[in-house]
């Protein structure tokens, strides 16, 4: 069962950035919130989840997510996630990176967020950008425990 929250900038980088709309993407969820749904059920400790995902993660979020600064749904999720003790996966959107954001990532990464680059990788010889994008996607996945077969593992064939 997915949950979705889309910030605004989210919103904006589908119509911008992908051949999608926000309400087919919206339509990929089970549930959706908007990001100033401070009383959706997943800013509870009490709501029960496998883990979260955070893609494209901005360097304010993950800023406010080092901070424990909760403005909005997502990093108020994020938070509870921290405290719940449950995975908490980011894929920074950034490049380069300054010492500030370097720093916050080390940050989380030291109370046991996993930080994971959209770096592709082309061991597998993508051949579309699509093939790139599912290989990052499915690696998030699997770190949350969900099983997958978005991307090859190196060595399959």
């Amino acid at each position: 069962e997915g949950h979705l929250i889309l910030s605004r900038w989210a919103r904006r980088t589908i119509e911008v950035e992908t051949d999608y709309t926000v309400e087919q993407v919206m339509e990929l969820a089970h549930c959706c919130y908007p990001e100033d749904d401070m009383a959706a059920v997943v800013a509870s400790g009490s709501f029960n989840h496998q883990g979260m995902i955070i893609a494209p993660c901005s360097m304010k979020t993950l800023a406010a997510i080092a901070s424990g600064y909760s403005d909005n749904l997502i990093s108020r999720a994020a938070d509870v996630a921290i405290k719940e003790r449950r995975r908490l996966v980011l894929l920074p959107r950034e490049a380069p990176l300054s010492p500030i954001h370097l720093e916050n990532m080390l940050k989380l990464s030291r109370i046991g967020v996993v930080l994971m680059p959209p770096m592709p990788a082309f061991y597998h010889r993508p051949e579309t950008v699509q093939e790139i994008v599912n290989h990052s996607a499915g690696r998030a996945l699997e770190l949350i425990g969900v099983e997958n077969v978005l991307f090859q593992r190196w060595g399959s064939k």
